[in-house]
């Protein structure tokens, strides 16, 4: 059973830093692409930054930075680095692991939350 495990969020204040994990296991698929999302209330959900199994990464221009994503080298293991955060970085964050096989798994979200 594949699970991705979200850690890190919190509350902190506006400029800040959290560090944001998430933890996969049951993948046996090789991975594609390892991203980082997030969800402010009443918002669409919105892309934050992703890393392709080279190693290219990408970031949203509201991030770019200030938010760095890395991984473990067995790329079992996500970070998502968050330096000034500001009261729009307040949002669940999900990470999401997509496989050759077609398969795009989802984690639960980390809350984090920037006060003014």
């Amino acid at each position: 059973q594949v699970q991705l495990r979200e850690s890190g969020g919190g509350l902190v204040q506006s400029g800040g830093s959290l560090r944001l994990s998430c933890v996969a296991s049951g993948i046996t698929d090789v991975v594609k692409i390892m991203s980082w999302y997030r969800q402010a209330p009443g918002k669409q959900r919105e892309m934050v930054a992703f890393m392709l199994g080279v190693g290219t990464t990408t970031y949203a221009e509201a991030v770019k930075g200030r938010f760095t994503i890395s991984r473990d080298k067995d790329a079992k293991t996500l970070y998502l680095q968050m330096n000034n955060l500001n009261p729009d970085d307040t949002a669940d964050y999900y990470c999401t692991f997509a496989v050759f096989g077609g398969m795009n798994y989802w984690g639960k979200g980390t809350l984090v939350t920037v006060s003014p």
